[in-house]
């Protein structure tokens, strides 16, 4: 995910200040403690390799207190073990444990859908794991499935055989939806980006399991053993995170210390149930 300058330092508009509010929604009183959390990573917890300030609080003040906590990502490069100790080199003691990805949310739906099944995947270590342990053999003979996740490199040879597969039948799943990601030199295409070109070259429409699909949110609060009633998700972005949040039935926490500014929040049709300016505002709330 592309994250912009903290929100901390952009300005805010008297008419968004009047419009969204930073604590609530009136939705709150509704709704009763919170036991559970699941939070997005990127623009959340980390910006730009750096942990957010308060972040470090908040995952210490859950650990100590058993608080279960998911890390969501639409990431599928990694695996859980790969992001722990990435966020552990930012300071932050994630356990491999606690985080969910799209390519661990892709592998369970399709494990369901087609136990023992085959699949033709474009993706990295993150997606190929998943799949693998979910019991899926990779394979480009007559696979059931294309399976399309990120990678840092994008082949136009593996593009064309998915083409190909999918054009013969196979079924169409890609991890996220997510047009582009960053880079040190910029935007690179994403997932979505390459899922468009297989689409435009087929005429089949992938099925994307990450955000903004609820089925991610849901599959995590299986993972998590949570509820919906009593579970909040806090991410950063208007558009996955707290419409599948919404979508899910979670309580909603936006911040602003990533992609969303303040005054862009009126424009949605949805509404978080909080706006916070980042994630120390929350640390009280474990």
């Amino acid at each position: 995910m592309q994250v912009n300058a903290p929100a901390a330092a952009r300005p805010r508009t008297a008419a968004a200040r009047a419009k969204i509010p930073t604590c609530d929604n009136g939705d709150m009183t509704e709704r009763g403690p919170i036991e559970y959390w699941l939070s997005d990573m990127d623009g959340v917890l980390v910006h730009e390799g750096r942990p957010v300030p308060g972040a470090e609080e908040f995952i210490r003040r859950l650990s100590a207190s058993g608080t279960p906590f998911l890390v969501l990502t639409n990431n599928s490069i990694y695996t859980p073990r790969d992001l722990s100790a990435r966020l552990a080199a930012a300071g932050l003691q994630v356990p491999a444990a606690s985080i969910w990805t799209s390519a661990l949310a892709t592998a369970r739906f399709l494990a369901d859908q087609r136990p023992e099944g085959s699949a033709y995947v474009i993706g990295e270590a993150g997606l190929t794991t998943a799949l693998h342990e979910a019991g899926f053999v990779l394979t480009d003979i007559d696979p059931d499935y294309v399976v399309l996740g990120e990678t840092r490199t994008y082949s136009f040879s593996q593009i064309t055989r998915a083409i190909r597969l999918v054009e013969g039948g196979a079924r169409f799943v890609a991890t996220n939806p997510d047009p582009v990601g960053p880079s040190p030199e910029g935007s690179l295409p994403a997932c979505g980006a390459v899922a468009a070109m297989i689409t435009r070259a087929t005429g089949v429409e992938p099925y994307f399991v990450g955000k903004p699909n609820p089925l991610m949110m849901r599959t995590a609060l299986n993972v998590a053993g949570a509820h919906s009633e009593s579970t909040a998700m806090i991410g950063d972005r208007m558009d996955t995170d707290v419409v599948a949040g919404i979508e899910a039935g979670l309580e909603t926490i936006l911040v602003l210390s990533g992609v969303t500014r303040e005054e862009e929040i009126a424009r949605f049709p949805f509404r978080p149930s909080r706006v916070v300016p980042s994630i120390a505002d929350l640390v009280d709330l474990v």
